[in-house]
């Protein structure tokens, strides 16, 4: 899962501190958020939206976003919002804290309406997100030893050195993502973390009652420390114009 932040992302790229260096990976603005079939839909696609019109700041009179919430969401789960377009609902408080939901982007104030701050994505409504706005998530990178054979570090195809680390294939799209997941409603993050963590790499959820407190165990020793080394926005291909993903990553060692 890519990851953007107010202090460390730019348009240009994405700027990950660890221990204290930064790193610097070029992004291509909207990649995945434009995706031209929506995830988890049969034929929900997306208006086209070339690189050139990704800014809201260009001007793009035949821009007709899809409107599309899933009906995952529309059933009204604990974790989605009402659609106060459809009902007779107050608006969320957007830009501060809603009762127990964050409405705050980590990127600063956004503007109301059909705004992704990161431009255009050719679909509004929110999808498979539960939030109007932005739906915060927690990343651990766990980061493991230098990948060896027979004692010595292995390089890759780009000729440096492979650092092994755990990830998780996700289930919508096969790509290979941090062990993250949402935060909920009055949720601290490194409570999230691991929860998400416990859920997505230890599967704690199917183990039984002594194993649950011997996983619960390992993992507060091992998150008990860990470096933020990221906050901001997400090019997920699950983003709309209305709903987006951000995230807290932390890497731990």
């Amino acid at each position: 899962m890519g990851t953007r932040s107010s202090s460390f992302c730019k348009a240009s790229g994405v700027v990950w501190k660890i221990n204290g260096i930064a790193v610097v990976r070029p992004i291509a603005m909207h990649s995945k958020a434009r995706c031209a079939l929506y995830p988890r839909s049969a034929d929900v696609k997306r208006f086209p939206v070339p690189d050139e019109k990704v800014k809201w700041d260009v001007p793009f009179p035949e821009y007709d976003p899809v409107d599309y919430t899933a009906e995952s969401v529309k059933c009204g789960p604990i974790w989605a919002d009402v659609d106060f377009r459809e009902f007779d609902a107050a608006q969320p408080k957007w830009n501060s804290l809603d009762g127990k939901v964050n409405r705050n982007s980590y990127d600063g104030k956004y503007e109301i309406g059909d705004k992704n701050p990161y431009g255009r994505t050719g679909l509004k409504g929110r999808g498979l997100l539960g939030r109007w706005g932005p739906n915060h998530a927690a990343d651990p990178m766990l980061q493991g030893e230098w990948k060896r054979v027979g004692g010595e570090k292995v390089k890759g195809a780009d000729g440096k050195y492979i650092l092994q680390f755990i990830a998780v294939q996700r289930a919508d799209t096969k790509e290979w993502a941090l062990p993250g997941g949402m935060v909920d409603p009055g949720e601290h993050v490194n409570q999230t973390l691991k929860r998400e963590f416990g859920e997505e790499a230890m599967n704690s959820l199917e183990a039984s009652a002594e194993d649950k407190k011997k996983i619960e165990k390992t993992i507060a020793n091992f998150f008990s420390g860990g470096k933020k080394v990221y906050k901001g926005y997400v090019d997920d291909p699950r983003n709309t114009d209305n709903s987006w993903m951000e995230t807290v990553a932390f890497n731990f060692s």
